[in-house]
């Protein structure tokens, strides 16, 4: 059994921030209204993306998924062949009766074909019985659970005390109560599937068809913190909570993503997200995106047609033969281009397709180190973060006018030299600025001694902006919603 977070895009779930720390709360994202057919949601136009988004198909995050390449990108439930193989059926839980009912209305409109090969069961409501009498339909509908595939939506129904050993998957779309109710509905796909003499000559074989199953949540923080809670009670003889976190996530692993790179969480890693809502290694990960930097053909020419840029770029260890390398991906992207387009034209030799794939591989490669090494510097900036104390400046003012000094021996390269960089579009000032958001949010916890606070009430400067003590507590959409 798998834990896995998601930390949808800010565009998704800027709707439904709650709260005193701007939480994402699921029950409002997919409240809904009206009964039966008439049911719909009340921010239809994002639970749509969402379902775009779980499949893959949701437009801003594939681009940001072909910036971070193939092997970086989130496995995604209905996209991730992996887990679409063993998805065949789902438990769907939603907030209401009718957000069951208006996801039910939602998955058969036209432009959730996708969704279509699946049987959508609403196990919701008086309709679908009292009890255990809402498990036989569930049945009735997998007839052959290995020849359908369905998915079954409930708000409650379903969620303890029974067994549909085809659920490998369940889609934790509500706020729960307590733990225990969030983990009885989890452990409904926990229940083993396997098939007794397989190919009718075998009485003593037994075939696994379900080797594991999965829980996906869309609310990071809040799932976490169920962990926390709900395995911190189950051995009372044990006083370290780390050491029963630590106990219960062996069983149950939590893989999260928090936009940048999905990784496997440890038990400290889980308290320390469950408190502050990231952990030092995610953050850390953040300064190592490749959606931080911007290695477009564009934005190589500007560099290579500026001469103090690009020594300021050979400057930083690692960027010795930087010109040459700029060269041969703007020359050979153009040339791989060209013959794409001849191609369309004319019939190519099997020897120039060999060519224009060992020209499209040596410019991928190139443009791929470029972006490492850019990387590899942005991850120098946190470093001289943590050494400075003016945290109500920005970034962009504690590096040009108050320690220029301590930011070169950091990083390499002078003030100017940063500001020129980023003033040719080499760095994403938007992700800049939530990261930094990030870091300082992060780092608010040890700010306080023995209770006194030395920056309370004082601002926070980002990268090039100032949040107002109002903005940091009511964030401004751009930062609040990574």
């Amino acid at each position: 059994m798998v834990l896995m977070t998601y930390q949808l895009p800010k565009e998704i779930r800027q709707i439904a921030l709650q709260g005193e720390f701007n939480e994402f709360d699921l029950n409002v994202f997919f409240s809904a209204e009206g009964v039966g057919d008439q049911a719909r949601f009340k921010y239809e136009s994002e639970v749509q993306k969402w379902l775009d988004l779980i499949r893959g198909e949701y437009l801003p995050a594939s681009i940001d998924d072909l910036k971070l390449g193939r092997d970086r990108r989130p496995p995604l439930p209905f996209r991730d062949t992996r887990l679409l193989s063993v998805l065949s059926h789902t438990l769907w839980f939603l907030p209401s009766v009718a957000a069951c009912y208006a996801m039910r209305n939602l998955l058969r409109q036209r432009q959730n074909k996708f969704y279509h090969d699946y049987k959508i069961i609403v196990a919701a409501g008086e309709s679908a019985g009292i009890g255990v009498a809402a498990l036989p339909p569930v049945l009735e509908a997998m007839g052959n659970p290995l020849e359908t595939k369905t998915i079954t939506l409930t708000c409650g129904k379903l969620t303890t005390g029974v067994t549909v050993r085809p659920w490998t998957g369940i889609f934790m779309l509500r706020n729960s109560s307590s733990p225990e109710t969030y983990f009885q509905a989890a452990f409904r796909v926990q229940s083993p599937w396997t098939l007794t003499n397989p190919d009718g000559l075998s009485p003593n074989e037994e075939l696994i068809l379900k080797p594991e199953c999965y829980v996906f949540d869309f609310a990071p923080d809040r799932a976490l913190r169920q962990i926390a809670d709900y395995s911190t009670r189950l051995n009372v003889g044990e006083d370290d909570p780390e050491k029963k976190v630590e106990e219960f996530i062996r069983f149950l692993p939590v893989l999260a993503y928090d936009g940048s790179s999905m990784r496997q969480i440890d038990a400290a890693g889980v308290l320390e997200m469950a408190m502050s809502g990231t952990t030092a290694t995610l953050l850390a990960r953040r300064w190592e995106s490749a959606l931080l930097v911007n290695v477009d053909n564009d934005t190589l020419r500007r560099l290579m047609s500026n001469e103090q840029a690009m020594k300021a770029l050979m400057s930083i260890e690692g960027f010795r033969n930087l010109n040459q390398d700029i060269e041969t991906i703007i020359n050979k992207s153009e040339a791989v281009k060209e013959a794409k387009r001849e191609a369309n034209d004319r019939q190519i030799s099997h020897k120039e397709k060999r060519r224009l794939s060992e020209e499209e591989k040596e410019f991928k490669s190139k443009r791929k180190e470029i972006q490492e090494k850019l990387i590899k510097f942005a991850t120098r900036i946190p470093v001289f973060l943590y050494l400075t104390d003016y945290r109500e400046r920005t970034l962009r003012d504690v590096i040009m006018q108050l320690e220029p000094g301590l930011f070169k021996r950091v990083t390499g390269i002078t003030k100017q030299d940063f500001e020129l960089l980023v003033s040719l579009g080499l760095f994403n000032s938007a992700l800049m600025n939530d990261a930094v958001y990030k870091f300082k949010r992060y780092e608010d916890p040890s700010l306080i001694y023995i209770g006194i606070n030395r920056h309370e009430g004082e601002h926070i400067g980002l990268y090039d902006t100032v949040l107002r003590r109002k903005e940091v507590d009511e964030p401004p959409e751009i930062y609040k919603a990574r």
